[in-house]
């Protein structure tokens, strides 16, 4: 079963670490926390790596987070892997859903998030299946 769900969610980021400055780019570490609203009703904890240039719009970043909630109406825990660069005013971000990392109702989920950000609020799109049931 494929499907497609959109909602919005809030994200608190903590640093977890003083940045590190190597060269022209300073390394950070941030706690992240979520919360998930819509078809995906969730909270979500994480920790990202990030890779800040003296150039301004120059970045990347890592995070692995781990949701844990309800998905149109299944309840379970998932993680995902974000990677992302910055550079010359365009953004390549991938989010995959882990492997093998679903529980409950969610056990076998595949997929992929985008994040848009819109007038200063988060939005989130999943796209993701389900194997039959067994």
């Amino acid at each position: 079963m494929h499907s497609h769900v959109s909602g919005s969610f809030s994200v608190t980021m903590t640093p977890a670490a003083t940045p590190q400055r190597f060269g022209r780019t300073a390394l950070g570490r941030m706690l992240l926390e979520k919360v998930y609203t819509g078809e995906l009703a969730a909270t979500a904890s994480g920790e990202m790596l990030s890779a800040v240039t003296d150039t301004n719009g120059a970045a990347a970043y890592v995070a692995i987070e781990a949701i844990t909630g309800v998905l149109q109406g299944r309840q379970g825990s998932f993680v995902v892997r974000h990677a992302g660069t910055m550079a010359d005013g365009k953004q390549e971000l991938s989010i995959v859903i882990v492997p093998d990392s679903g529980t409950g109702q969610l056990e076998g989920i595949r997929g992929t998030m985008a994040i848009r950000i819109e007038a200063g609020q988060h939005f989130y799109d999943l796209d993701y299946s389900l194997p039959q049931s067994r």
